[in-house]
């Protein structure tokens, strides 16, 4: 587990990841744990759906959920040790500390894919869907809903609770979801991104490494100076 709030500069700024399709590439942490669940093709094709605009963010994350009943919630640790993430991560978020940003990861991925990403790298806090438990287990009801609003929304809040401007912000994504997020802060990153987010963000990184990124969020420091 890493530290949550050790910055060796003053806080400069704040930059928000996406999880799936930015930092979990070419697939979404659901698809991934969708493989364990048995519903696999079925999610995929909705999160198809929901990417073309055919289905919402609620529809999609009900049909997930309905995958999930009767899971032990102490077994979604392990199946995410397996999770196909994008190289450079830990070595971002240290960047990021040690240049007083805080990284926060801004999602829709479900609250324990969040948490164990942000205790595995040292995110200062995570948003998502909560999946609803009882007795320890998945009931395969959505217990909170969460869409790309929310998203944005979580981050901004996030922002004035560190008492930081929208514009003293980035965020990293590639999707629909990220639309509103790019659009609300200072410096917005379309990391292997789709061409919607390309067409939102102020830059577009490609690579198989999220340190490509670094030089982009650099400007973020070099303003607060």
């Amino acid at each position: 587990m890493h530290p949550r709030a050790v910055f060796s500069n003053d806080r400069a700024g704040a930059v928000f990841f996406d999880v799936d399709g930015t930092l979990v590439p070419g697939t979404s942490s659901s698809v991934f744990l969708a493989g364990f669940l048995g519903h696999r093709d079925a999610l995929a094709k909705a999160e198809d759906a929901y990417a073309s605009g055919d289905l919402d963010n609620r529809q999609v994350s009900e049909l997930d959920a309905a995958g999930w009943a009767g899971v032990p919630e102490d077994q979604v640790s392990g199946w995410l040790d397996g999770l196909p993430l994008v190289a450079g991560i830990a070595e971002t978020v240290t960047w990021c500390r040690q240049n007083g940003l805080v990284p926060v990861l801004a999602t829709l991925a479900w609250s324990p894919v969040g948490s164990y990403l942000a205790d595995r790298f040292g995110f200062q806090g995570f948003s998502g869907p909560r999946l609803e438990t009882a007795g320890g287990r998945f009931t395969g009801r959505v217990a909170r809903h969460f869409d790309e609003y929310g998203k944005r929304d979580f981050a901004l809040t996030r922002a004035r609770e560190l008492e930081l401007a929208p514009r003293s912000c980035g965020a990293v994504g590639d999707s629909r979801s990220d639309l509103p997020l790019f659009a609300a802060v200072g410096l917005s990153v379309a990391f292997n991104a789709s061409a919607g987010a390309r067409e939102a963000a102020t830059v577009t990184v490609d690579g198989d490494d999220l340190r490509g990124v670094l030089p982009v969020l650099s400007r973020l420091v070099t303003a607060s100076r």
